[in-house]
């Protein structure tokens, strides 16, 4: 019975405590200000799913003999396959069988990393030249997102501060201390929308024309951070 006096009491006075807390900073003549800011950043991380498949040779070229092609192809485009191509988990999406009567069509699935749109782009093509033309975009990234995340916050709080100085500026009031910062949000916006300009390779283009540098352009990444803050007016 005493143990649960005591609780109470300690209950009673971390309520008392918070509610004090709160009053003072009522209390205290402050102001608020939300500022957000945001860029746009080209992906430095293209990723590309290759699908393998017999099916595409309707059985004719092993799926052995498209992979040589494949990483060779790659090696001459400037790939690092041991640091740029991955098998995909055989228990993936990717993987699929394809029935033909009683024959199995074998396939394998990779994702190869492009650090720029250019070398995609090359990639897209000169896989096309070997007869792999199953290549998706899976999914493009910035290397470097919480570095200019934080850098979109810093540039958010001084913002902030300029709004509130603008704002305090007809009272003739002076902005004092920040209070209170709060970080309410950082979005990336990535649609994934990719537009690739000047790829239109069919299977007579590749074999009466050699490989150009084309040019390439996937969708930017749009970074915005929020902040909220009050500072204490003077």
């Amino acid at each position: 019975m005493k143990m649960q006096i005591l609780m109470a009491i300690f209950s009673l006075q971390a309520i008392v405590a918070v509610h004090a807390q709160e009053k003072n900073f009522i209390d205290m003549p402050y102001i608020e200000t939300i500022a957000s800011v945001d860029t746009m950043v080209s992906p430095d991380r293209i990723y590309l799913k290759i699908l393998i498949t017999e099916r595409d040779t309707k059985g004719k070229v092993s799926v052995e003999e498209l992979e040589n092609k494949m990483a060779s192809k790659l090696k001459l485009i400037g790939f690092k396959l041991d640091e740029q191509l991955t098998l995909v988990d055989l228990g993936s999406n990717f993987k699929k069988y394809f029935l033909k009567q009683q024959d199995v069509l074998k396939s394998k699935a990779y994702s190869l990393l492009a650090y720029d749109a250019l070398s995609a782009g090359q990639a897209l093509v000169g896989l096309e030249e070997v007869g792999i033309s199953n290549v998706d975009l899976d999914r493009t990234e910035y290397s470097k997102i919480e570095d200019l995340k934080l850098d979109l916050r810093s540039k958010a709080i001084s913002k902030g501060r300029s709004q509130a100085e603008a704002m305090l500026e007809p009272l003739n009031q002076k902005l004092g201390n920040a209070i209170y910062i709060s970080d309410i949000n950082d979005r990336i916006m990535n649609s994934l929308q990719s537009r690739v300009v000047g790829i239109e390779v069919s299977s007579s283009d590749v074999a009466q024309t050699k490989y150009l540098p084309i040019d390439i352009e996937f969708e930017k990444i749009r970074i915005e951070s929020e902040v909220s803050i009050k500072f204490k007016i003077e």
